[in-house]
């Protein structure tokens, strides 16, 4: 194999490496924005669910219960 052929297969992987490196990237981005949204669908749950039915804060929501 002469030093022009490897060279060029090393070329080639290395582009080869590049694209998947890009393509990783592409899917950490994809899967933060997804996170991001879950933690603001999460936050808005939980500030739902600390108030009653009627939209008004549980009283009760904070208060430890008799056996502590």
């Amino acid at each position: 194999m002469s030093m022009e052929e490897r060279l060029t297969e090393i070329e080639i992987k290395l582009t080869g490496q590049e694209d998947l490196v890009m393509a990783l990237n592409d899917r950490v981005y994809e899967q933060q924005r997804q996170i991001d949204e879950l933690r603001a669908l999460c936050t808005a749950l939980a500030q739902r669910l600390a108030k009653g039915p009627d939209g008004a804060v549980d009283p009760y929501a904070e208060e430890r219960p008799p056996h502590y």
